[in-house]
């Protein structure tokens, strides 16, 4: 028979894993809160870029996703994603999209600086600054860290509304792997194998309109890296017949070299 002070653990030792239940639960609304609070203000900085031709229907295509930085007048997508030739006999311009719904804002855009090793691509817009994101040390991140991505998956098939997915770092890898054949390499990946840098792997889910998406954490808003769904995946997954689902992102210290050379140039 058990005495009164044994039945009294039975009771004590609910009572502390009620506890810490509910303290891992306040952890978990707060983070969910934190995020919330975040995608509703990295959103307005999130644009589409794409062109537009009067005599083409519909007139606006969207080819991937950018962000605002600098002064509020840049833009920062990927390179690949501004790469295609524009129709000047059809008046096609370059553009980002602006705002949410079936009717956004369009602004016309220009390349002004193009880093095609680490695929990025700086546009200028014109009219009212916009709000700009700011970009943390990328170098500091590790794996299995947490991290929040917003951009256009599906284009704007149904308007611009913005999607956000979110993950964990799962590796920090080389762009390129190794082939098994030689057969297997082209220019391209052999002028990537003699300038390897790291990207960060993703174990969230992505698709080209993705591309040039702000990767950053979900507690501050800071931009650790851009999302790369063409570029990345074209050198690392060479060797496999049916390419995977992951996704990748540059880090965003590239982004900052190139915005810095729009200080140097204005000096």
């Amino acid at each position: 028979m058990l005495s009164r002070h044994s039945r009294r653990v039975p009771g004590t030792l609910f009572s502390v894993v009620i506890f810490f239940m509910l303290c891992l639960g306040g952890v978990g609304i707060a983070h969910a809160s934190a995020l919330v609070t975040t995608i509703e203000k990295v959103k307005k900085s999130v644009v589409g870029v794409g062109t537009m031709m009067p005599t083409r229907s519909p007139r606006a295509s969207l080819f991937g996703t950018g962000f605002v930085v600098a002064d509020g007048n840049y833009v920062l997508t990927n390179a690949h994603v501004v790469s295609r030739e524009l129709d000047f006999m059809g008046k096609e311009s370059l553009v980002v999209f602006i705002g949410r719904g079936v009717n956004p804002e369009t602004r016309s855009a220009s390349i002004v600086q193009l880093d095609k090793e680490h695929d990025l691509a700086l546009l200028k817009i014109p009219g009212p600054p916009l709000k700009p994101l700011s970009f943390g040390d990328s170098d500091t991140m590790q794996e299995g860290e947490e991290v929040a991505f917003t951009g256009y998956p599906i284009g704007a098939v149904l308007g611009l509304f913005p999607v956000t997915h979110r993950g964990i770092i799962s590796a920090i890898t080389p762009i390129v792997i190794p082939l098994d054949s030689g057969r297997q390499l082209t220019p391209a990946l052999i002028k990537r194998l003699r300038a390897r840098y790291d990207v960060f792997q993703l174990d969230a889910t992505a698709y080209p309109g993705n591309s040039g998406s702000p990767l950053y954490k979900p507690a501050t808003g800071e931009v650790f890296g851009i999302l790369n769904m063409v570029f990345v995946k074209e050198s690392r997954e060479t060797v496999l017949q049916k390419p995977s689902g992951i996704a990748f992102a540059i880090p965003a210290r590239y982004a900052v070299d190139l915005i810095n050379k729009i200080s140097q140039s204005q000096d």
